[in-house]
């Protein structure tokens, strides 16, 4: 266990002292909030990347793989869906109206597009569900400490919660962007590894079938009990429009940066999306009782590889949470210091006292999410609220806004109000247990544009185009 806590130490300190080496370039809000809008495919590839393997991605998906099988691709996978609509159509389309207005966040292309209520009502909701993604990841750091060390969750959490926020807090978008190119090569370096290698230790594909529980078709893609297709309706839309990602987006030199960086990574995704739920199902064969599946990932990386591999293995799995929980405090710190605090605390405030506001709100943001992620049970149950919500407030309202200008404030308030109560009426009454595809998500976001549209209508008359 010394090696493996060695390994994990000496790369967070790497990953800090990177960050604030690359930090002394960050002196303006620009270069904090979209860097100068200079990232090439490259910086977008591994930027985006890393902040889409995260712990749903690894952690939470294993665990999916471990319960279900094959059928956990679609947690992953439907990432990578979002990701090439993201590249290919919403992408290149809202990068050209921020690059032409000089937006810097998804809030400042709602309030252009719709108007100043709409973006306090989406920062506002939007800072308070970041904090439980946030807390997602460090769950999944400290799931690792915890399995490697017997450690308790606040120390893990704690751990992961002060790398992450240190070099962030630094520099924002350009130290992430350089980070996260470290971070890539560990994680998929480390997984290229450990995943053939782990099912080999196991005895083969047909050992790792043969554990599979007698009750479930484990390597079934279609359905499984909590993952399969369904995962769609929850996950692609927030990974087309989730605030983090525009704002990545926002970055690009120009349109084809995004169709190339982004639309890579994208592939990259989809064959990623397998390496999870392989990784859940071989641990079975160690222990086909766990008590917590989230553990299917460290439980293989201890017990199925040699020390050192295993040591990397954890390591790249640490990177993965740590990259994907920079890119949440993306959302924060930019939401409280620009769509809040100088749009409508400070609209006086200078450039330098906006930059400060963004790193303050990454320490609090960082430090509330190490509270939550004591509290919350599971990565998977903090990350399905999340992306629930995300989806269902703002697809609708962004992808429809970029496509007409009629639509105004009633529509995209409309949209978010019932898109949300939807959700969680179903979710609250478990129509969902009737039919998949009553699946709450789905309703919802069908809900949230049959409003969005209802009101249009009611608004410029039946007989007119929008």
């Amino acid at each position: 266990m010394a090696l493996q806590l060695g390994v994990l130490i000496g790369y967070s300190a790497a990953l800090v002292a990177l960050g604030v080496f690359v930090s002394r370039r960050v002196s303006a809000s620009a270069t904090f909030f979209v860097a100068d809008r200079r990232l090439g495919p490259g910086l977008l590839f591994s930027t985006f990347l890393a902040a889409n393997i995260g712990a749903g991605s690894v952690i939470g998906a294993s665990g999916l793989g471990y319960t279900d099988g094959l059928s956990a691709w679609w947690w992953v996978g439907s990432a990578g869906i979002g990701s090439l609509l993201l590249a290919f159509w919403l992408g290149p389309r809202i990068w050209s109206v921020a690059a032409a207005n000089g937006l810097y966040t998804a809030g400042d292309y709602l309030e252009h597009r719709y108007g100043s209520p709409v973006r306090a009502t989406m920062a506002t909701l939007l800072w308070f569900l970041t904090l439980v993604i946030l807390a997602a990841q460090l769950i999944a750091m400290s799931e690792i400490l915890e399995w490697v060390l017997g450690a308790p969750r606040w120390l893990g959490a704690l751990l992961g919660g002060l790398v992450m926020t240190t070099y962030f807090a630094a520099g924002g978008l350009l130290t992430s962007a350089w980070v996260n190119m470290v971070q890539l090569v560990v994680l998929l370096g480390g997984f290229a590894i450990a995943v053939p290698l782990a099912l080999s230790e196991a005895g083969g594909w047909d050992v790792v079938l043969a554990a599979a529980p007698a009750t479930r078709d484990a390597p079934g893609f279609l359905t499984g009990e909590r993952s399969g297709i369904v995962l769609v309706a929850l996950l692609v839309p927030a990974f087309i429009v989730s605030p983090g990602l525009l704002q990545k987006a926002y970055g690009a030199r120009d349109a084809r940066a995004i169709r190339v960086g982004v639309g890579l990574q994208g592939l990259v995704l989809l064959a990623f999306a397998f390496a999870p739920p392989i990784m859940g199902m071989i641990a079975r064969t160690y222990d086909p009782a766990l008590a917590n599946p989230e553990f299917a990932v460290p439980i293989v990386l201890t017990e199925g590889l040699p020390a050192l591999l295993g040591a990397l293995g954890l390591a790249a799995v640490f990177s993965a949470e740590v990259s994907s929980a920079d890119a949440i405090l993306f959302m924060l710190a930019t939401s409280l210091s620009k769509d809040l605090y100088k749009r409508y605390a400070a609209p006086e405030a200078t450039d330098a006292q906006v930059l400060r506001v963004a790193r303050v709100a990454a320490v609090v943001g960082g430090l509330l999410g190490v509270l939550l992620a004591v509290v919350i049970p599971t990565v998977i149950d903090s990350l399905t609220l999340f992306y629930a919500v995300l989806g269902v407030s703002l697809f609708v309202p962004v992808a429809a806004g970029l496509h007409s200008r009629r639509p105004g404030v009633p529509e995209a308030m409309a949209s978010m109000g019932v898109g949300v109560a939807v959700l969680f009426a179903v979710r609250l009454s478990g129509l969902a247990q009737l039919s998949r595809w009553l699946d709450p998500t789905l309703v919802a976001i069908a809900a949230s544009g049959l409003a969005f549209g209802g009101v249009l209508l009611l608004r410029h008359g039946w007989g007119r185009r929008s």
